[in-house]
């Protein structure tokens, strides 16, 4: 399904919609319009059956890159929205930029980001509510940028007591890390149950982010 906007969107009016399964997207960067989805079919990752193959394993356990959480939330927008090699188009435009940033600093959009050194060189972003996350977009510079913050964001979830990931449509990017498709009636049925958790996306200031990441991916054996 998809609908023009008729109105001025404000981030309680987007919270609203994230909370009865529909999500805006635009046709453009250059796009001054907004479209409503609420596809028949829903990718998910189911969280307790995250996959993550053998060799980007290695990579995490190498450190080579620095995670951090929530410090550079409109940078990853701007990246995931940039024109690359490999993206020629993109569906962000800077409508969107304000609504989810507006959304960041009321605590409702969360950005993971991956840097070496001083450069950003990866990362993704979402919307919280309650105990269900919205993956918006994710973008990389560095190989295996953006698979690592996937990773990270996942164990986060787990931690805070998350129960739903929403991918909003299956790519072949993310199918390798266990992403399921599911009817519509399926995804509202887990949301409604997402959303009455009291879940929060933080880390927790004693807490070690990569001795996180390292327990997460200790328990399976995993093969890719």
């Amino acid at each position: 399904m998809s609908n023009r906007t008729l109105y001025r969107l404000t981030p309680e009016i987007l919270l609203r919609a994230y909370a009865a399964g529909i999500f805006p997207m635009a046709e453009s960067a250059q796009s001054t319009e907004l479209h409503w989805f609420d596809p028949p079919v829903r990718a998910i990752i189911p969280l307790d059956g995250f996959h993550t193959p053998r060799r980007l394993k290695r990579t995490i356990k190498r450190g080579p890159y620095k995670i951090k959480l929530d410090t550079s939330f409109t940078d990853v927008m701007r990246a995931c929205a940039a024109v690359t090699d490999d993206r020629k188009t993109t569906w962000i435009n800077q409508e969107i930029i304000g609504l989810y940033t507006a959304l960041y600093r009321r605590g409702h959009a969360h950005s993971i980001e991956v840097w070496s050194g001083n450069d950003l060189v990866g990362g993704l972003y979402g919307v919280s509510y309650g105990g269900a996350f919205f993956g918006e977009s994710m973008f990389s510079r560095n190989p295996d940028a953006s698979k690592i913050a996937l990773v990270y964001l996942v164990a986060l979830l787990k931690r805070c007591g998350f129960t739903l990931l929403d991918t909003q449509f299956q790519t072949d990017h993310l199918a390798q890390f266990g992403t399921l498709e599911i009817t519509r009636a399926n995804y509202h049925h887990l949301l409604a149950d997402a959303l009455d958790k009291k879940a929060k996306l933080i880390l927790p200031p004693d807490t070690d982010w990569d001795h996180l990441v390292a327990e997460f991916l200790q328990p399976v054996t995993q093969i890719s």
